[in-house]
C-alpha cells in the first residue's frame, strides 16, 4: 500500500491520549469535594509530581493550542502567582506532611513569563513544603526569544536542570506566518546560556504542518536544531482546531501542508534526527540520544505517557497547580478552573480550584494501560495486561479485530494476542491505540474535538 493510500484510510481525527479516558470526557460531576478525598487517601508514602501551569506569554503564536493569553503588565502575573502560591499551601496543608516529590514541572503558556522573584519564590515555597528528593527533575518550557541574562540567574536560583526550548521552525517566512519570529542565534544563546547554568537535558520542540513548510524546509531546520547539541527532540504535528482555538483562523488554511505532505515532512525531519544525529525514536513523536534518560527508559519498557507528553518520571501521583491544570491521582483525573480570574477567585476562598474531571473505574484503567504501553512501547500482550488486572482479555481481543487489516498494511505485526506497531506504522500508532478507546463513537473520523492522526 502507498503512503498516499495510507493517509486516505487512516489519517481521521484520533486523541493523542495524554491520559484515558481523555479530556474531552472530563466532567463536573467531579469537583472540589471529590478532589480532597481522593488527596486524603493517598498512602503517606505516595511520591508527587508537580505540574505548574503559567497561562501568560509574551507574544501570541499563531499556531498555538495552550491555555495562555498574551499579558504585558506584571500587576497580573503578581497576583496569579500570589494566587499559585496559596494553593500551594492548600495542598501542603490539607496532605498534612511534607510528601516526597520526584519532579517539577513548569508549563504554558510560558512560565518565564512570570517575574524573576515570583519564579524563585514558588520555587522556594515548594522546597519548603515538600520533601525534595536529591535527584528530582526541575523542568521549564521556555521561549528562546523572551530569556535575558537575568531571566537566566533566576532559573539557576531555581534549580532548573532539564529545559524545553520551542523551535518549531527557522524558517522566516514560517516564522511571519505564525507569528514566532525567532533567530537561530536567539535559540542558541538560549540553550548555551542553559547549558551554563546546569542543565544536563535539554529538549528541542520542533512542528510539521506549518504553512509554507516543505520537506527540504523541514529537514534543513533539524539540521539547525542539531548544532545546538540537544539531547531530545519532540516533533509535533501542527493541530489546527480553529474551531477550539480562534486566533487560529488567522492561519492562511491554503498554506497548510496536509495529508501526504506532513507524513512526508514527519518522515523528513526522523531522519535527519536518527541518522545525522544519532537519536533514538521514543514513542510516537520523540526522539532521544542513547545515553539520555528517555531512551533508557524506552529501552527498558519504563516510559510513561502524561499530559507532558513522554516522561520519565515514575511517581504514581501528579498533581496540577495553576488555572487550567490538570492532575491524575490512582481515583482519576482532575482540572482546574481553565479562567484566570474564577481560578484566582476559589483560591482567595480557600478552596481547590477544580471544576471537572473524571473517575476511573477497573475497565478505564485495564483500557488506560493498554493504551499507554501501545503508546509507549508500541507493543503489548493483550492477554498478559488482562491478566495483570485480574480480568479475561474477551472484549480486548474483539476489539483489536480490525489489526488484521492494519497487519496486512504494514502497520503493526499481529499474531491474535500480541501486537506490535511496525516502523511504518509508528506515524499511526494513535490509530492503533484508539482501537481500544471505548469512549470513542461512531468511528475516529466522527470526533471533530480531536487532530488528524498524522
Amino acid at each position: 500500500m502507498t503512503d498516499a493510500e495510507l493517509i486516505a484510510r487512516y489519517d481521521g481525527r484520533v486523541p493523542r491520549y495524554t491520559s484515558y479516558p481523555t479530556a474531552p470526557h472530563f466532567h463536573a460531576g467531579i469537583g472540589v469535594a471529590a478532589y480532597a478525598q481522593w488527596l486524603t487517601a493517598l498512602p503517606p508514602e505516595a511520591g508527587l509530581s508537580l505540574y505548574i501551569h503559567v497561562p501568560f506569554c509574551d507574544r501570541l503564536c499563531l499556531y498555538c493550542g495552550c491555555h495562555t493569553s498574551v499579558a504585558h503588565q506584571e500587576r497580573p502575573k503578581r497576583a496569579y502567582a500570589r494566587a499559585l502560591a496559596r494553593e500551594i499551601e492548600l495542598l501542603a496543608a490539607h496532605l498534612g506532611r511534607r510528601a516526597h516529590v520526584t519532579q517539577v514541572h513548569w508549563g504554558g503558556g510560558t512560565p518565564t513569563a512570570l517575574p524573576d522573584d515570583c519564579l524563585v519564590g514558588l520555587m522556594d515555597l515548594i522546597r519548603a513544603r515538600f520533601d525534595m528528593a536529591a535527584e528530582a527533575e526541575v523542568a521549564i518550557e521556555i521561549d528562546p526569544a523572551a530569556l535575558p541574562a537575568q531571566k537566566l540567574e533566576a532559573l539557576a536560583l531555581m534549580g532548573i536542570n532539564r529545559a524545553s526550548l520551542g523551535v518549531q521552525d527557522f524558517d522566516e517566512d514560517v516564522q511571519k506566518a505564525i507569528g514566532r519570529m525567532q533567530s537561530f542565534e536567539e535559540t542558541r544563546d538560549a540553550a548555551q546560556g542553559l547549558r551554563r547554568l546546569g542543565v544536563t537535558s535539554l529538549n528541542l520542540d520542533l512542528i510539521y504542518g506549518l504553512p509554507h513548510q516543505s520537506e527540504d524546509s523541514v529537514a534543513r531546520t533539524a539540521r539547525m536544531a542539531l548544532e545546538l547539541a540537544p539531547d531530545r527532540a519532540a516533533v509535533f504535528g501542527y493541530a489546527h482546531v480553529p474551531w477550539m482555538k480562534k486566533h487560529q483562523k488567522l492561519i492562511c488554511e491554503a498554506a497548510l501542508p496536509v495529508g501526504l505532505a506532513r507524513l512526508r515532512q514527519e518522515a523528513a525531519i526522523r531522519t535527519v534526527l536518527e541518522q545525522e544525529g544519532g537519536m533514538k525514536p521514543v514513542g510516537l513523536d520523540h526522539y532521544a540520544l542513547p545515553g539520555d534518560a528517555m531512551a533508557k527508559a524506552a529501552g527498558a519498557g519504563a516510559l510513561q505517557r502524561g499530559f507532558q507528553g513522554y516522561t520519565t518520571d515514575a511517581a504514581p501521583v501528579l498533581i496540577g497547580l495553576g488555572a487550567s491544570a490538570i492532575g491524575a491521582l490512582p481515583q482519576g483525573y482532575v482540572q482546574n478552573q481553565p479562567s484566570i480570574p474564577a481560578y484566582e477567585a476559589m483560591i482567595a476562598q480557600g478552596q481547590f480550584p477544580v471544576t471537572r474531571g473524571v473517575a476511573l473505574d477497573h475497565e478505564d484503567r485495564l483500557r488506560r494501560a493498554v493504551i499507554e504501553r501501545i503508546m509507549c512501547d508500541l507493543a503489548v500482550d493483550l492477554p498478559a495486561m488482562a491478566r495483570a488486572f485480574g480480568t479475561g482479555a474477551q472484549a480486548l481481543l474483539a476489539d483489536a479485530a480490525p489489526l488484521s487489516g492494519f497487519a496486512a498494511d504494514g502497520l503493526v505485526e499481529w499474531d491474535g494476542t500480541c501486537l506490535s506497531v511496525t516502523e511504518r506504522g509508528r506515524p499511526f500508532v494513535r490509530n492503533v491505540a484508539a482501537l481500544f478507546d471505548a469512549y470513542l463513537s461512531g468511528g475516529t473520523a466522527a470526533q471533530p474535538r480531536h487532530a488528524n492522526a498524522i
